[in-house]
């Protein structure tokens, strides 16, 4: 079963590489693309239910070559789960997007280069989940970061070109960052492998520790969006096409979270940073959630939303304890499929209504009831109301804070309730003002948006269900939206499961010796 591992880099980039060639058949590439990410999510669930049986991570040291000489590749429970959910959402919205090109006859969208670069985005994710050493993960990162320029400004509209130019901007800063951290560390280490680096920083000074940590951490930092490093965002992702936007607010930044909860609990466990992470963590969460108040744009306004909800992760990484990093797990979870599942709904309203700002939005509850009822669900998930799992999630984070009394945790659990409930303040808010109100209280109603809504309903819904399937969308967008939104509630029904499975990877994560071991049976040299 070792082969499955590099299977979860080598097919996506396979299919990259054939749908390029295979550029003027888009349906051949939409065949590809479609079974490279339902092999790779058929490779994953099989990868995870190995290591979740065998309590031992898989290791596949590439080419023969044993590390540190060599490129090794590690899946443990946790690697094994986000290259999982990653997959899922990866193909919900592939298949999203292909609803998409067909209801606009990819007008907009150069199909022949979106499948590649779709691939390779992918390949990259899986890669940094993966990666045994620091460098291969550096190389994930930048695979990643190469599709997303391409995707970000796939159409070529200004917008999207300004958009672009912020966030390569930042993300060369951050590989920058990135990788003279990876040079800091060698220099004082002699090697990048985390195996290795796991008992050779241990045996560094702790003020030389200290600083290597914080070197890593502001890169992550930034991919991950953490306040102060946070101010890209929103000005990067609401300008793309839904389901790009749905990927990079799904994924992305989770990666750099996914860096920070290995490198702190595998290379520098010793550094103190519970109160800098506990302050940084509660900036994000207010921050963000004021700035997600202050939007009309929809899309803006979960892009905040996504800034802010990232401070419970840190919160949760700081915090520390085996219940905290395995409600930080599966908070992680929650948000990856939540998040992208709410901007593909966005993208049904935007198609829906021509617009995506509330204050050009009403009466969608009539026109559109189904879209309605996937954004309300998707909604109080992200609020926090129960029995969802972002209550769940929430809950398993402020009872770890509870177990770790202090009176700057205190604070911390009193910013996440108040978050929580601007969350769902500023989501019942959109639902009012596009969904519950009329669309004659929209001023200027009378405008070609409001009017095409009004002359044809039947050409919004195309049935008496509000299930979207004339001009604007297709049967395929609606069902990969449904489909998502049903993932996030198995995410409710099957909580207790999925709460043991993450606290058994918040295990793995805690016993770094576990990690050294299965890469160096013998011992580490």
């Amino acid at each position: 079963m070792n082969a499955l591992v590099p299977l979860l880099v080598i097919i996506p980039l396979v299919g990259a590489a054939v749908t390029l060639i295979l550029g003027r058949y888009p349906r051949v590439q939409i065949v590809i693309s479609v079974s490279a990410l339902t092999l790779v999510t058929a490779a994953a669930a099989v990868l995870l239910v190995i290591v979740d049986h065998s309590d031992t991570p898989v290791v596949v040291k590439v080419g023969g070559w044993e590390p540190p000489f060599g490129i090794v590749l590690v899946v443990d429970r946790l690697s094994a789960i986000m290259v999982v959910v990653s997959a899922l959402m990866l193909l919900g919205v592939l298949i999203f997007a292909v609803g998409q090109g067909i209801a606009d006859r990819d007008r907009d969208t150069p199909v022949s280069i979106f499948h590649p670069t779709y691939l390779i985005l992918s390949a990259g994710l899986f890669d940094a989940f993966i990666a045994g050493d620091l460098f291969n993960m550096y190389v994930g990162f930048e695979m990643l970061l190469a599709a997303s320029y391409v995707l970000l400004t796939l159409g070529g509209t200004g917008a999207r070109i300004r958009a672009g130019v912020t966030y390569i901007v930042v993300s060369l800063v951050s590989s920058l960052l990135f990788l003279g951290a990876i040079a800091l560390i060698y220099g004082a280490t002699g090697t990048v492998t985390m195996a290795l680096l796991s008992d050779r920083i241990r045996a560094l000074p702790l003020d030389v520790q200290m600083i290597l940590c914080a070197a890593l951490l502001i890169g992550f930092a930034v991919k991950a969006a953490v306040f102060p490093l946070s101010f890209w965002l929103p000005d990067s992702y609401p300008t793309a096409p839904a389901p790009v936007t749905a990927v990079f607010a799904g994924l992305l930044t989770k990666v750099g979270v996914y860096a920070i909860i290995r490198t702190d609990k595998l290379l520098f466990f010793d550094v103190p940073l519970t109160i800098p992470l506990l302050i940084v963590g509660g900036l994000t969460m207010l921050i963000g959630i004021l700035g997600a108040l202050a939007q009309a744009d929809v899309k803006r306004l979960l892009s905040f939303t996504l800034v802010s909800h990232i401070g419970y992760m840190i919160f949760g990484v700081a915090i520390g304890t085996e219940l905290a990093t395995g409600a930080t797990i599966y908070y992680i979870v929650h948000h990856i499929m939540v998040q992208t599942a709410l901007f593909l709904v966005v993208g049904l309203i935007e198609r829906v209504g021509r617009a995506t700002s509330i204050t050009r939005l009403g009466g969608l509850l009539k026109k559109a009831p189904y879209v309605a009822v996937l954004f309300f669900i998707g909604a109080l998930n992200l609020g926090g109301i129960p029995p969802f799992s972002g209550f769940l999630g929430k809950v398993g984070l402020f009872e770890a804070g509870a177990e770790s009394p202090s009176p700057l945790v205190y604070a911390l659990l009193a910013a996440g309730a108040v978050t929580s409930l601007l969350t769902l303040y500023a989501l019942m808010r959109v639902w009012n003002m596009a969904f519950w109100r009329p669309a004659a209280d929209v001023e200027g109603y009378s405008s070609p948006m409001i009017e095409s809504l009004q002359e044809s309903p039947d050409a919004v819904n195309g049935s008496a269900t509000g299930v979207a399937t004339a001009t604007g969308t297709s049967t395929l967008m609606v069902g990969a939206t449904t489909g998502l939104i049903a993932l996030t509630l198995c995410l409710t029904v099957f909580a207790g499961p999925l709460f043991e499975l993450a606290q058994r990877a918040a295990v793995n994560v805690s016993t770094p010796e576990q990690y050294v071991d299965s890469v160096f049976p013998g011992g580490a040299p």
